[in-house]
């Protein structure tokens, strides 16, 4: 092959090694150093994947039972025409489902038993359009919802607070009291319990609970909806849609997407996926700075073979490139193999981790205690393209001082006593 030496010498060194204690010595270090990059690199596509699977699975959930965009009346007074507001939100292709809504803060009580909950008013047909918890109880329990007969669904774990059932009674009790002689008397309203809910989402099986619209409206004594749902083509997309409808719409309504709903949380988990990149890349940092200890190591045994090339005619910029190749191969190498385990292991953690489960006979994530019972993952290109260049990056930053130091060999002092 035509290669330049640099290449056929840098390669053959990082071949070499198995002939003599030495030799054999600097390759065990060498291949310590590639195995160290590779477990690196697969601990961190590893541990960022089961991360994204985790963020996934949970917003997912969140988002079965909330819309995309939640378009506000601004002084809480309620929509005149939300159907208005609907169709000026349809005009933005990504919006593909609308349905009005009113949400209030309200206590539930069953008899010594009291919870605070959201009561939301939703038109059942519309709702099945922006959430996939309405769609999935359109034809069963939300089509009990009846205006007038006061009917309402509990999230299951509300309900088992309660200690309610189908068919059992609560009592709301509404914010804003009436006015009466006696005083200020709280407006209270008994419903009956027509079904419950599990979304999977233990914030919402607590704390929320669902009636038909027109009850909500005479209940908390709003004009109408006190905000339209949106539904967008592409969940990943509502901060921009919500800017663009905020612009569009005016200061009379607010809009507000999901990841604003719910920033709070997202903000946690960005910022501890952050720190475990960080983390995890320091560790692949160590274990490629080990090449170091390796090119000095060869540089120190080669230094008969450097001022052979030298008389030969190497400039020191080819002896450079020759110890580069050595280093660079190594942390290629390492590096590929950590990114094959890593996607091999990703890619299987729903079979790997239960098999440990059973050999161990615990369970990693109690269904009991978590809110996911099963390890998810989800690899990206994302994560997994920066962690490549960024352990390539820091195996040939590892190899530029050694090199430098064999590009320093002076030829007749290496020869002295040889």
């Amino acid at each position: 092959m035509n290669w330049p030496y640099e290449l056929q010498i840098g390669w053959r060194y990082t071949r070499a090694g198995r002939a003599g204690r030495r030799n054999g010595f600097i390759s065990f270090i060498s291949g310590v150093s590639m195995l160290g990059i590779a477990l690196g690199v697969a601990a961190l596509i590893i541990v960022l994947s089961v991360m994204n699977g985790f963020q996934k699975e949970v917003r997912d959930r969140m988002l079965s039972v909330v819309a995309h965009i939640e378009v506000l009346e601004g002084q809480g007074a309620g929509l005149p025409d939300w159907r208005a507001t609907a169709a000026k939100a349809r005009e933005n292709p990504q919006v593909v489902g609308a349905a009005p809504f009113v949400a209030a803060q309200a206590l539930i009580a069953r008899g010594d038993e009291m919870r605070g909950a959201v009561v939301r008013g939703i038109s059942p047909d519309e709702e099945a359009t922006v959430t996939d918890l309405a769609a999935q109880l359109k034809d069963t329990t939300l089509a009990r919802l009846v205006p007038g007969q006061w009917g309402i669904v509990l999230g299951s774990e509300l309900a088992r607070q309660l200690g309610v059932r189908a068919g059992d009674n609560v009592t709301i009790l509404a914010p804003g009291g009436q006015v009466t002689p006696a005083g200020v008397v709280p407006r209270l309203k008994q419903m009956t319990v027509v079904g419950t809910f599990d979304s999977g989402h233990y914030e919402y099986d607590s704390t929320l609970a669902l009636i038909h619209l027109d009850d909500a409206q005479r209940l908390f004594r709003v004009e109408g909806p006190t905000g339209v749902q949106l539904r967008l083509k592409d969940l990943h997309e509502a901060p921009t849609v919500a800017y663009e409808l905020s612009a569009a719409m005016g200061s009379q309504v607010y809009v507000r997407d999901w990841t604003r709903t719910n920033r709070n949380w997202f903000a946690a988990v960005q910022l501890e996926k952050r720190l475990m990149f960080i983390i995890l890349t320091l560790i692949v940092a160590v274990a490629a700075f080990n090449l170091v200890s390796t090119l000095v190591m060869t540089v120190t045994d080669k230094r008969a073979d450097i001022a052979i090339l030298r008389t030969l005619g190497a400039s020191p910029r080819s002896i450079m490139g020759v110890f580069m190749v050595q280093g660079a191969a190594s942390g290629v190498i390492g590096t590929l193999a950590g990114v094959v385990l890593g996607l091999l292991v990703a890619f299987n953690v729903g079979t790997i981790v239960p098999f440990i489960e059973r050999l161990l006979h615990t369970s990693f994530l109690p269904g009991s205690v978590y809110l996911i019972s099963q390890m998810p993952s989800e690899p990206q290109s994302a994560d997994i393209v920066p962690i490549t260049l960024i352990s390539l990056a820091l195996a040939f930053v590892a190899t530029l001082y050694p090199s430098w130091r064999a590009s320093r060999v002076q030829p007749a002092e290496a020869l002295r006593y040889e």
